[in-house]
């Protein structure tokens, strides 16, 4: 019997696996969703745009509570708010802003905030290693800057303008943070704040409950655990006291095994000398990314109000 020549290149258990013909498998992540106007359950309208060809990178947008309708009202309907800009989570690997998952979680959110969502499709490892998803993220938050949609332009506060992220996502959401700091986006349009979730951060020498893992280095090309993305606090960084935003909210769940990193990550940016407000929310008894990957819960409820919170005061 012939054998299958096919075998297998790179394996992350529960991740993704490659074969030698190119073949990439994803083991996990949703379904994907179609975008939809005013969602039966919560009026939350959703829908797609391309921010770029070359490279290809797309957004999902939301706006909230039937600001959509045609029933609602003129003041209603030239409602000025603040938009989130979003980066999803999934190791790099996985997920999307088209995910049902994603779709669940934004849906349920928007429920109990007025806030305008672009939530970004960047391009994935291990087809296009990183850093390529930063630099994705990067120029989606420079499309919103010059209110390249009739959502953004209508609806959106430039104002007001926020990056945030679970998990990967709440990394990249650090990253652009920090690139906000050094370089000017279009219009001379700030970050006011970053929503830094659950972040997937690490460091040669491991701390807390951080086990042995090869998901950073199967998704960076030379990307090491020292790595100023992926260790804000490396020699090689750049201090924290540049980050480009006035504000910070830095999330953790006391069962996620990057819960002491989120810790550390949020001790490390009081202590920088950075001149604006950083913030701690914890939430007991719950594991990583439990809101994203359940909305309904009270815990999540509870977090997402504490998130429009933060935007919206």
């Amino acid at each position: 019997m012939q054998k299958n020549s096919n075998k297998i290149t790179m394996e992350i258990p529960n991740f993704v696996r490659v074969h030698e013909d190119g073949t990439i498998e994803r083991l996990q992540g949703s379904p994907f969703v179609p975008p939809t106007l005013q969602n039966p359950t919560t009026n939350v309208s959703s829908k797609d745009v391309v921010i770029s060809d070359k490279p290809p990178i797309s957004a999902r947008l939301y706006l909230p509570n039937g600001i959509q309708s045609q029933e609602d009202n003129l003041s209603r309907n030239n409602l000025k708010l603040p938009i989130l800009v979003y980066f999803h989570g999934g190791g790099f690997f996985f997920e999307s802003a088209f995910s049902q998952l994603h779709q669940n979680y934004f849906n349920t959110f928007l429920s109990v905030a007025d806030i305008l969502v672009v939530s970004v499709e960047y391009r994935l490892a291990p087809e296009t290693p990183l850093p390529a998803a930063y630099h994705d993220c990067w120029e989606a938050l420079k499309w919103v800057a010059t209110k390249a949609d009739l959502w953004v332009l209508k609806h959106g506060d430039l104002d007001r303008v926020f990056v945030g992220g679970d998990s990967a996502g709440a990394n990249i959401a650090h990253n652009i943070a920090m690139r906000a700091g050094a370089e000017a986006l279009p219009g001379g349009v700030k970050v006011l704040g970053a929503l830094v979730s659950h972040p997937y951060f690490l460091g040669s020498k491991r701390i807390g409950s951080e086990t042995e893992e090869s998901v950073w280095i199967q998704s960076c090309d030379g990307g090491g655990f020292d790595n100023p993305l992926i260790n804000p606090l490396s020699s090689a960084a750049a201090s924290l006291s540049g980050l480009g935003c006035r504000k910070v909210l830095v999330c953790t769940a006391k069962m996620d095994e990057l819960r002491e990193r989120g810790v550390w990550y949020y001790e490390a940016v009081k202590k920088s000398g950075w001149e604006g407000e950083v913030e701690l929310y914890e939430v007991d008894g719950e594991d990583h990314v439990f809101h994203v990957n359940d909305p309904r819960t009270q815990n999540a409820h509870n977090m997402f109000k504490r998130f429009a919170d933060f935007i919206l005061h």
